[in-house]
């Protein structure tokens, strides 16, 4: 894995094959952001090769040719470096450090693609994982990352074991445990039991999370929003703007993998929770999905998604397709949702954003297009949402009498009052609310004047 103690940022070449049916545009805007991903990692990206194939070599993923063409760039970077060297030893290296796959490989392709270039080689996956390595904070994060690269060693281990064939068995400790197997059958059983420990510290933390959950909704008259989408996308800006509340805001990939859940600023009735989710990714892997479910339920218990996208980004169709692709695999693809367009500031000038409000507007009827450094915007995004969970709200009319006033804080804190009267006997409320909140109020109001008249 990678040393981010070297003195000098670790050196990368981005490879990919562009398979048959991968358009130019797609293929780029995955190349631009395996990119983004390496310089999220610390990582210079010093140079890239690509080539079309109709499948992956099964041998070493690309061809032989351009294997070679990755062979030759590499060892000149690491000729230039050691003349340097010679003149220098203060010098700073140019030579190249890691390979960066646009795929998922195998470890034999991966294997064979180092043997041949002579420098580590890490796949899209590999990249992803120690980005949520890194950027896990929490002791829940750290255990859902640790699941999710071990389940993506288990099968390594296997093919390992198998490449090991009857010579990589051991031949010592007769009648012990480990008898007859491989060193990669004994790691591969150590990855399974952990994976199987891990998740039981999961599901303990899950049960704790259902009935924090069970508590909020418990909570009648509380609306549940969750910011959902394409990793920095603005979620966790829109996020901080919705609330009033400090989160990590950060302009780099997978900043957030901790639920925060915050109260919509300023105030609302009913009173509105907004969460933050992870972000999703183009080929997240599915490792990463199945451990963080515990944290994308937060979508699946919302009444509402703002699925936040990227305006600015050329590729926002397809990060689209990802979220939606993601939510469909939770099974919250059914939650009502509104898509929010964010960064349209970031395209150059007023003719470039006009153009684009309108294409959006008119390929998603209903969406809405924004900055989130807008004031005017967070404004209008605010009274959106308040308006979704209003327009179920009804109108009633609940008496409190004189000797049940200590109810009178809770029908300001969860209903829109629209007016109060009072006579001798105590004061009528005609209120707009949640038709259980309105239930609830109206058995503690019945309940207080018939004990306080016994």
């Amino acid at each position: 894995m990678l040393n981010p103690e070297k003195t000098r940022a670790p050196r990368a070449l981005i490879v990919a094959v562009q398979l048959d049916g991968v358009g130019d545009t797609e293929f780029n805007s995955s190349l631009a952001e395996l990119a983004e991903l390496a310089k999220t990692l610390g990582l210079e990206v010093v140079g890239q090769f690509t080539q079309k194939r109709a499948a992956f070599d099964s041998t070493a993923y690309m061809g032989v040719g351009k294997r070679e063409e990755i062979r030759q760039f590499v060892q000149e970077q690491e000729d230039a470096s050691n003349g340097v060297a010679q003149v220098d030893p203060n010098a700073v290296s140019h030579a190249v450090d890691y390979i960066l796959v646009d795929h998922e490989i195998s470890p034999s392709q991966a294997l064979n693609l180092e043997n041949e270039v002579g420098c580590e080689v890490m796949d899209r996956t590999v990249v992803i994982l120690e980005i949520f390595h890194r950027n896990a904070s929490s002791h829940a994060a750290r255990i859902q990352v640790e699941i999710a690269r071990l389940t993506y060693m288990a099968p390594r281990l296997r093919e390992a074991a198998k490449r090991e064939g009857p010579s990589g068995r051991q031949r010592s400790g007769v009648g012990g445990r480990g008898s007859g197997q491989s060193r990669s059958e004994i790691d591969s059983r150590k990855v399974r039991d952990r994976i199987a420990e891990l998740q039981k510290e999961i599901d303990a933390m899950e049960a704790g999370r259902e009935t924090q959950r069970a508590q909020r909704q418990g909570q009648t008259g509380l609306a549940q929003v969750a910011l959902v989408g394409y990793t920095n996308a603005g979620k966790s800006t829109l996020m901080r703007a919705l609330t009033g509340n400090e989160v990590l805001v950060a302009n780099k990939l997978f900043a957030t993998l901790d639920t925060k859940v915050r109260t919509l600023q300023p105030d609302t009735v009913p009173k509105v929770l907004v969460s933050d989710t992870v972000g999703f990714i183009k080929n997240l892997p599915h490792g990463l999905v199945a451990s963080f479910k515990s944290t994308l339920d937060e979508a699946l218990n919302a009444s509402l998604l703002l699925h936040v996208i990227d305006a600015g980004d050329a590729g926002y169709e397809a990060q689209l397709e990802v979220t939606d692709k993601v939510l469909a695999e939770i099974g919250a693809d059914t939650v009502p949702r509104i898509r929010v367009f964010n960064k349209i500031d970031y395209l150059p000038g007023a003719d470039a954003q006009a153009e684009r409000i309108a294409e959006l507007q008119a390929s998603y009827p209903g969406c809405i297009v924004l900055s989130a450094q807008r004031d005017e915007d967070i404004k209008k995004l605010h009274q959106t949402i308040v308006q979704f969970f209003q327009k179920d709200l009804v109108e009633a009319e609940i008496f409190l009498p004189w000797s049940a006033q200590e109810l009178r804080g809770e029908i300001f804190a969860s209903c829109n009052v629209l007016e109060e009267r009072a006579d001798a006997t105590g004061a009528f409320f005609r209120l707009r609310a949640a038709p259980d909140m309105v239930a609830k109020l109206s058995k503690l109001a019945d309940d207080a004047g018939s004990n306080r008249a016994k």
